[in-house]
């Protein structure tokens, strides 16, 4: 059985580590430190730790790899396999497993690569996304492609589902193409650099909702930047959760234009953005129905948003 690395930190990393935990033997996992985690500030590990500490594998967790690698060398290992670890992989780990560094990415490469590809995958409202897997080399994202594979965006996705999808989704190609890679008997196609988008990381005004812009837009974005899409009403940040679009907006442009039972009605540059679930400032998420019982229609009509 080959003897693997595998590097990987968030709860989308899961299922490729449990996957190679059975079809090879990984003698190493490497994440990311722990974490301070809410307001409580409690030290937490990654959920990839969590897998490697149930299963005794032993864990690495440098602060900087790119200085701090050399606990890696001493396993010698077959093959490394990356997906979603955060950190830029220093040149003598790309030259150290024998089969080479294989990275699992959730987009179809060339398109979105880079740190948050599925966020901008809904943010610009596209049908179809999927996963690569690809050889890794020393810029991002830029590796022979050796398998891909498509998923549908369902106009019910969010980050989180489609993040549950493709997880599953890249584990099941790793499943596929693991012999053949073992066997070097892959496919290696080259990126057409000139096809390439990129998905920068999503920062804080990605979140903040423009209602000058069309309500697929405004859409997009919620699903795109979930949980945390925003806007501001009377100085107090309100989230936006989920919501749908409506009718020709009535009148000004980012205002509260309608209220009915269930759904909070903001114009935007065409239509209005009905709101089915929010989460006040300093209150827990709830539907827009359990929200009005708290104000009135008057209150809230013609409230400009910011």
């Amino acid at each position: 059985m080959i003897k693997t690395i595998f590097m990987g930190t968030p709860q989308f990393a899961v299922p490729i580590l449990n996957t190679l935990i059975k079809e090879t033997e990984v003698v190493l996992v490497v994440t990311q430190p722990d974490r301070y985690v809410g307001r409580k500030r409690i030290l937490t590990p990654s959920p990839v730790k969590e897998v490697a500490l149930k299963h005794n594998i032993p864990i690495f967790q440098p602060y900087n790899i790119k200085e701090d690698y050399e606990e890696i060398l001493k396993y010698k290992p077959d093959l490394i396999i990356t997906c979603a670890y955060g950190q830029i992989i220093p040149k003598p780990l790309l030259t150290l497993p024998r089969l080479g560094c294989i990275n699992i990415h959730a987009s179809l490469l060339p398109k979105y690569r880079g740190g948050a590809p599925i966020h901008h995958a809904l943010i610009n409202g596209e049908e179809k996304t999927g996963v690569s897997i690809m050889y890794m080399d020393e810029a991002m994202d830029t590796g022979d492609i050796i398998e891909t594979l498509s998923l549908d965006i369902l106009p019910t996705d969010n980050v989180a589902t489609l993040q549950n999808s493709l997880s599953q989704l890249g584990a099941d190609l790793l499943k596929q193409v693991l012999p053949q890679i073992i066997n070097k008997t892959n496919k290696r196609l080259k990126q057409d650099d000139n096809l390439a988008t990129y998905a920068k990381t999503i920062k804080r005004a990605d979140e903040h909702l423009d209602f000058q812009k069309t309500a697929q837009d405004v859409f997009n974005r919620v699903r795109g930047v979930y949980p945390s899409a925003y806007f501001l009403l009377n100085q107090k940040e309100v989230k936006v959760l989920e919501g749908y679009i409506g009718p020709q907006k009535k009148g000004q442009v980012g205002v509260i234009s309608d209220i009915t039972k269930n759904a909070i009605g903001i114009n935007c540059l065409d239509n209005i953005y009905y709101i089915t679930k929010l989460k006040p400032f300093g209150k827990n998420a709830m539907s827009a129905s359990e929200y009005l019982r708290g104000t009135t229609f008057e209150k809230l009509k013609n409230s400009i948003i910011e």
